[in-house]
Formats: structure tokens, sequence, C-alpha cells
């Protein structure tokens, strides 16, 4: 008689989670670690009339790092103390870091709503003093100018970061640590010099005047290292078996590029745009010697003096007056906004295109 064999499957026993247990000592301990320094702290601020950053540098860190090393000890032995160590150092140090940035976004927001408005948006500065009211002039004129100036950079430098990144990762050449090299040393490029390279060759030696094709060439280096970069990690990135199915299937090298790895890498080069477009927008001392600061608007971007964003905070802020102040932080809100159109778009774009291929 034959043996029958079941083949019904098994399921899979449940794996035990030791990690995930925690019991409620150890999470008395850890809470009871967490509470004391903070009331402490408080304490200090209170009592003693101690400013809020010095006493979380001098009295919170010190305690919550001695609570933590404590309970890592208790519950885990000696190996538990450079854990809660480390564990505090992180959370410490991202927290720190966050707050900072949220700080600094939320004094740009709350001091530049003040002067946005529809004239400050598409007005110039012309005839504009540096005590003039708020409802008059604006920052149209440096807005179309940043754009100009930037979008030109952007135009010349897409093309060579892609070519470089391509050659980089698709090509066996000889010079391809020259190249690194020479990326490496242009991301470390102070931005001023870039300026002043510019202006002793092209200006300085009567070439032309400030303009604002000239500020798009001081930008260019400042950029060119981000794009060229980023855009090699993505395609680095794209799986090798893509392209080498394609290659099986007859297509030659350049169309399996074009073809296979290049929309693979598509988000990764959008995102390297995007980071050379957030390296440049705000750089001043370029343009401030490349383009000068114009009041007016200029939509030739290969004639005359252009203004900028940038350009047009540094002005008004070194003024000094309440109301030069108040327009300067509105230039700066008015970048941020710009900076999150733009990589708002760029994303929504590349999901709307990705999910019309699927």
């Amino acid at each position: 008689m034959e043996k029958v064999i079941d083949l019904t499957p098994v399921a899979r026993p449940k794996t035990s989670q030791p990690w995930a247990k925690k019991s409620p000592k150890f999470l008395g301990s850890v809470a009871l670690s967490a509470i004391i320094p903070a009331a402490i702290t408080l304490g200090f601020i209170a009592l003693a009339g101690m400013d809020f950053m010095a006493a979380l540098i001098v009295v919170f860190l010190p305690i919550q790092i001695i609570a933590a090393a404590l309970v890592g000890a208790t519950v885990y032995g000696r190996r538990g103390i450079l854990e809660s160590l480390l564990v505090v150092a992180t959370i410490f140090f991202s927290s720190f870091v966050f707050v900072l940035l949220g700080s600094v976004l939320w004094s740009v927001i709350s001091n530049g709503a003040a002067a946005i408005s529809p004239s400050f948006i598409f007005q110039n500065n012309y005839y504009i003093q540096p005590t003039t009211a708020l409802g008059y002039g604006g920052v149209g004129h440096a807005i179309l100018g940043s754009l100009l100036i930037v979008g030109l950079s952007t135009i010349v430098t897409v093309p060579l970061g892609l070519a470089t990144a391509v050659y980089l990762t698709e090509t066996q050449g000889k010079s391809k640590g020259i190249i690194r090299t020479l990326l490496q040393a242009m991301a470390g490029l102070p931005s001023v010099v870039s300026g002043l390279f510019i202006y002793a060759m092209f200006i300085a030696s009567g070439i032309t005047t400030y303009a604002g094709w000239t500020g798009s060439l001081a930008l260019i280096p400042l950029m060119l290292p981000t794009v060229a970069r980023v855009t090699e990690e993505a395609l680095r990135l794209v799986p090798a078996e893509l392209r080498n199915g394609a290659l099986a299937l007859g297509a030659p090298a350049w169309r399996a590029f074009v073809q296979v790895t290049l929309p693979a890498a598509k988000s990764g080069i959008v995102t390297a745009v995007l980071l050379g477009v957030a390296r440049v927008i705000g750089e001043t001392a370029p343009l401030v010697l490349t383009t000068f600061a114009a009041d007016r608007t200029n939509l030739n971007i290969f004639s005359g003096q252009m203004g900028s964003l940038p350009t047009y905070l540094f002005g008004y802020i070194a003024f000094g007056f309440d109301e030069s102040i108040k327009r300067a932080w509105g230039a700066a809100l008015v970048i941020l906004i710009i900076v999150a159109i733009l990589f708002i778009s760029a994303r929504v774009a590349s999901r709307t295109r990705t999910k019309a291929r699927k």
C-alpha cells in the first residue's frame, strides 16, 4: 500500500522578537531618565534665570548622558553604556539641528510675510528709496533677473553635467580620475573666487560691462559639480541587469543607455538638477561682482545691469532702515517660495510621467 504524502503548505511558525519586548521596568527607567534631566533643567531656568540654550547644553545634556548610561548599564550591562550614549547623542543633535532649521524657516516666514503683497511681487524698485513705505516698489525685476540668470546657467550646466556623468559611468577613459579630482576641487571653490574670475576676465578687461550672462558664467562652476556628481550616483544605482538585458536583446550600447539606463535614472537626474539650482539660486558674491544691482526691469540677459534676488537682499539689508530690512526679509521669503515651487513641480512632473508609463 502506497503511503500518501500530504503536500499541503504549512504556515510558517511565528518567530519571537526579543528585541521588540519591553518590560515595564525598562520603560519606567527610560521615562525617568528623560523626565528627571528635563525637570532639573527647568528648575535651573526658573530659579537661576539661566538662558534656555545654555541650560540645554550645560545642564540637560550632561545629566541626560549620565542618566542614559545608568539605564543602559542596569538593563544591558557594560555594553549598554555605549549604546545608550549613542542613542542620546543621535536624538539630541538631530533634534538640535531640526530646531535650528525650523527657527530659521519661522524667522524668514514671520518677518518676510509683512512685506509680501501684489505690488511687492510685481513691481520694480525704480524711484524707490530705502525709507519708502512697503506699499510701493518690490522684487518683480529681481525675480525675473534671478530666473533668467539661473535659467541660462542651468541650460549650460545640465548637458555638461550629464555628459560628464555619462563619461564617468559608461566609458573606460583613462582621464576619469583627473575629472573626478577637478569636480571635487570645483565643489570646494568659493563663490566669490568664481565671481572675481569672471569679473577680471570679462568686465575689468573691457570685453563687456555688467550683464546677466556674466553672472550666469560665474554660477556655472558652482553648479556643475553638484549636477555631475549626483547624476553619476543616480546612473550607478541603475541595476546592471537592465542594461545587460537590453544588450542581450541586440540593442547597441548607446540605445541601451538612452532607452533603458537613462529613463531608470530620471528621478535621480531631476534631483541633481534641483540640487544644482538650489546651490546657486541664493549666491550673492558672484552676482554682485558680475551683474551689479539694477532697480529697473531688464529682460535682456546679454546687455545691461540686471537685478536678482540675492543682490536685492544684500543691498537693502545693508541700508539698515526698518523698511529696507523688511524688504530684505521679503526677498528671502520669495527665494524660499521659488525653491519650494521648483522642487514640488519637478517631483509632481516626475511622478506623473512614471504613473503614465505604468
